[in-house]
């Protein structure tokens, strides 16, 4: 009498995950990286002087600016909203400082030692968190749209600007002014601060996202609201939270422009809210929300920078630059799309 033998089941499928969808592939970040690498060594072999001390000084600085502001304006990404209002922020902030720095020298904090720089910069962040707050509270609690809150927002924070400086630059002044100087645009172990600033802010964005409950709710945020507020996430406090961090973001980085130019002008970062969420979404931060980190933001500025310094290398006209950049874009959401995309 026979019986039948239980054959052993294969499971085919297990552990066959494609290369493109494992390790530094698996995400849109990786891809990224992988282009920024390969396009700089081109840019560094033919143009010869991309590799000199002071090109690499100013790119890092040019990109660390646009960075600073990626990473908080990654953060909103992730929750599913967007931030329009970034440049003006920088600007109106930067104005703010160097005004305060003036105001503030002919008072008697004068007299306290580095008093009258720090008044200045904490008058000119709390302005910042101001924005952010207001920003906030109408996405997350009025339930207005982030586009139209944060687009108006643009406008009345770049109308202020305008109407506090008629238009005019504002320069850092008073007793405190060479500190304010080599804090902003100063050098630590020959790196500029501003890199130095950005790396320090990275890890901490990076420490906060991974290995806190705050980060774990913001990618909640992201990945479905509603669920998230089902499962007792405090949803308006988050956004909020966000929507402040990315207001500081801007705030800081118009500061550290003031210093590296020696005054803040009125048209300062005008468009740079394009740049800046062009620099997040090309380094992985899905518009969709729930997908981004501190490491994309920084690889899509950099990309950005190295594009357009290379233009300037090679004499061309540096307009291309947004041609280059919308393309990126387009290519880079389109891989990864195929990346992701589920055999049928």
């Amino acid at each position: 009498m026979s019986q039948d033998v239980a054959q052993p089941v294969s499971f085919g499928n297990v552990g066959t995950t494609r290369w493109y969808k494992r390790g530094a592939f698996g995400s849109q970040t990786g891809y990224v990286a992988v282009a920024f690498v390969l396009i700089t060594l081109l840019v560094a072999i033919f143009a010869h002087n991309f590799l000199s001390y002071g090109n690499l000084l100013n790119t890092s600085k040019n990109f660390s600016y646009i960075a600073i502001v990626a990473l908080g304006s990654t953060l909103v990404i992730i929750t599913g909203g967007i931030d329009l209002s970034v440049g003006s922020v920088m600007a109106l902030v930067a104005v703010a400082t160097a005004m305060l720095m003036k105001a503030l020298t002919g008072t008697s904090i004068a007299s306290i030692p580095y008093a009258v720089m720090i008044g200045a910069v904490l008058g000119g962040m709390a302005i910042s968190v101001i924005v952010g707050l207001i920003n906030g509270f109408l996405i997350a609690k009025v339930r207005l749209s982030p586009f139209v809150t944060t687009l108006g927002m643009l406008s009345i924070c770049r109308g202020i600007t305008y109407v506090i400086t008629q238009g005019r630059g504002q320069a850092p002044d008073g007793p405190n002014v060479d500190a304010f100087y080599s804090l902003t645009d100063g050098k630590i172990f020959g790196f500029p601060v501003p890199l130095a600033y950005l790396l320090v802010l990275a890890i901490i964005m990076g420490v906060a996202l991974r290995h806190t409950r705050w980060g774990r709710y913001v990618f909640v945020l992201g990945g479905n609201e509603r669920a998230a507020a089902l499962t007792g996430v405090a949803v308006a406090r988050v956004k909020i939270s966000v929507y402040v961090i990315c207001a500081m973001s801007a705030g800081f980085a118009g500061i550290l422009i003031a210093g590296w130019l020696g005054s803040a002008p009125a048209n300062l970062a005008t468009g740079y809210e394009l740049k800046i969420i062009a620099a997040s979404v090309i380094g992985g931060a899905d518009l969709a929300g729930g997908v981004g980190g501190p490491f994309g933001a920084i690889i899509g500025s950099a990309l950005i920078e190295v594009i357009r310094n290379g233009l300037a290398l090679f004499g061309a006209d540096t307009y291309w630059e947004q041609v280059f950049v919308g393309t990126i874009i387009i290519l880079a959401v389109l891989v990864d799309r195929i990346r992701t995309r589920e055999p049928e």
